[in-house]
């Protein structure tokens, strides 16, 4: 046994559990497919209250949460909102962090990487031109971004050099950044 199975817990992360999970998608890939949703309402200004609830994955609709979690996104007043949120670009940003810090703790729980201390700082630059109506030539996303982590573990630099490539080439989120999706946006019917 290796020190993750021994532990059983490394990390947060239930090791005998991730493994488990893993195994049983090996057996039924259609456990694979997920379908994540949210709901979002405009509450004035630059304001809106987004709800995340229910999800299908793993066979099923998933109802573990009882009541939706909810995230405010506003903008900060020197663009005309009241800092009641982050703005949504902003809040990219949280999702790119937050997928690379889960894809790193599991990842390394799985090979048996203790890690003591994981933070990510995240830059991105972008250019209000094209979302203003100001210019056709700008791309109204962001034009570039960094990001910078520092990580705590019982690896070599080496091996957490190596775990990171490989967290990058397996985050949804920033899969997503790198490479377009499809999204179809269409007015409900009346």
């Amino acid at each position: 046994m290796n020190r993750s199975e021994q532990a059983g817990v490394l990390n947060g992360v239930n090791v005998t559990q991730l493994h488990e999970t893993v195994g049983a998608i090996r057996q039924n890939p259609e456990l694979a497919q997920f379908q994540f949703r949210a709901t979002t309402q405009w509450k004035g200004g630059g304001r809106s209250e987004t709800g995340i609830q229910g999800f299908h994955g793993a066979g099923g609709e998933d109802t573990s949460r009882d009541r939706p979690i909810m995230l405010v996104g506003d903008e900060p007043p020197v663009l005309l909102g009241e800092n009641a949120g982050a703005n949504a670009v902003e809040v990219l940003l949280h999702a790119l962090t937050s997928c690379l810090t889960v894809g790193f703790v599991y990842n390394a729980a799985a090979r048996g990487i203790r890690v003591d201390a994981l933070d990510f700082e995240v830059e991105g630059d972008l250019d209000l031109h094209a979302f203003l109506g100001l210019s056709e030539q700008k791309r109204p996303g962001y034009e570039s971004s960094r990001v910078t982590y520092r990580a705590i573990t019982d690896a070599s630099r080496e091996q957490v050099v190596e775990l990171c490539e490989y967290v990058q080439k397996t985050s949804p989120v920033l899969d997503m950044l790198r490479n377009p999706v499809p999204v179809e946006v269409r007015l409900a019917p009346a």
